[in-house]
């Protein structure tokens, strides 16, 4: 690891031999290996790294958690927590106490009806609701910052009214940010930004189950970081019926050299995106994904409809390509469903989505909070390659 100094210079900081699983290793290697140098891109210092060490370009920001750092200048007991796409490098510099959390000691932490139950068929309630965002924040964090969130709000829990919010509302603590972008009917919406664990405790406890973002960052606004295409069944067709579209869909990614990932929506069924380079726009990304649910459903017209008319949707899948636009948002990854049961957003691996086709038994791809947090705790975050991956789009034709 290392910092940088104010004149630009490359500081060693120590390593990091703790917090990794075992997908976040393979990630690390398959990152940095082509980035491999042959001399140190540090500074001379205190203190250097081992004569073993493989050197690679500065060009990956990690997050860290450490005790602190000792009188020579390297952190103590850093565990690794995860990947930082929203950060530069040269913007990572030796922080002081006061940009820390002990700036944020002040932050009000009152939280209100604790004990409102928000699942009535569990008896879930909205500490429980708070404990879930806190627990899951390390993974779930990575996926909000820097995006303008859309909450959809639950007062009186899943049976009750609930309604969207996209601006932010007006008594929020004035740490909470805001962004403003520009609405299709407004002049400007200020939307809430989430990028620390008070803003999303401070969002839970206004009972905003699910959270849902665009495809692209608050910096970046015209420049999806990925494709999606939201498959939804219509019955008799479940999630089983997902998983074949969903197959269909990352065989003809491999044969384009697109690498794809899939997560649940947390309700019916299966969202597969396509991580992207800075250069793509939404002009291209709705172009391909239109193209490509057009081409599907043409070669399985009793299995696949890529238009919204519901007359055409029973027994098939949706292939919805419409979300590849920049006034549309997607439930974020590891965020609640607002189902009877607190079912989850879930990053899955192909092999699950193959033994569920497999198997026919569409439960088996339904993931409740505490077995989300479980999935976490063993595995990482396996959609962690959907900030991270640069890939080119190819052009539709």
């Amino acid at each position: 690891l290392g910092v940088y100094d104010d004149s630009g210079a490359l500081h060693y900081a120590g390593r990091v031999g703790s917090g990794f699983s075992d997908h976040d290793l393979d990630e690390l290697q398959r990152l940095l290996t082509p980035l491999t140098r042959n001399g140190s891109p540090f500074v001379p210092g205190p203190i250097g790294p081992p004569r073993s060490a493989t050197f690679t370009q500065p060009e990956l920001v990690v997050e860290v958690e450490f005790r602190e750092w000792t009188k020579d200048g390297a952190l103590r007991a850093p565990a690794y927590k995860a990947l930082r796409t929203d950060k530069r490098p040269r913007d990572v510099k030796r922080e002081s106490p006061h940009d820390t959390q002990e700036a944020r000691d002040d932050r009000p932490r009152r939280l209100t009806n604790q004990d409102k139950v928000l699942y009535p068929a569990v008896g879930l309630t909205k500490r429980q609701v708070i404990d879930y965002y806190s627990a899951v924040a390390p993974v779930l964090l990575r996926h909000l910052r820097d995006r303008p969130l859309t909450v959809k709000r639950y007062p009186d829990g899943v049976d009750g009214k609930a309604f969207f919010q996209k601006s932010s509302p007006s008594h929020r603590p004035a740490w909470v940010r805001t962004v403003g972008v520009p609405s299709e009917r407004r002049a400007v919406i200020d939307y809430t930004v989430v990028d620390d664990l008070e803003t999303l405790v401070w969002v839970a406890n206004l009972a905003a189950l699910e959270l849902h973002v665009p495809l692209a960052l608050a910096s970046d606004l015209a420049r999806p970081g990925a494709v999606v295409f939201d498959l939804d069944p219509g019955p008799p067709a479940t999630i089983v019926e997902c998983c074949r579209v969903a197959l269909l869909l990352q065989g003809t990614f491999e044969q384009l050299g697109l690498e794809s990932f899939a997560k649940t929506s947390g309700s019916k069924g299966l969202q597969v995106y396509v991580p992207l380079g800075g250069d793509s726009s939404y002009p291209q990304t709705k172009r391909f994904s239109s193209s490509l649910a057009q081409l599907v459903e043409r070669a399985q017209p009793d299995l696949v409809v890529s238009r919204m008319t519901r007359a055409l949707r029973d027994g098939k899948v949706l292939i919805d390509w419409s979300q590849n636009d920049p006034h549309k948002t997607t439930v974020c990854v590891y965020s609640l469903r607002a189902t009877q049961r607190p079912t989850v957003s879930t990053p899955v691996g192909w092999d699950e989505v193959r033994a569920t086709l497999d198997s026919g038994d569409p439960g088996s791809l339904s993931f409740e909070y505490d077995a989300v947090l479980e999935r976490v705790a063993r595995a990482g975050d396996l959609f962690a390659p959907v900030l991270a991956l640069q890939q080119a789009l190819p052009q539709a034709s």
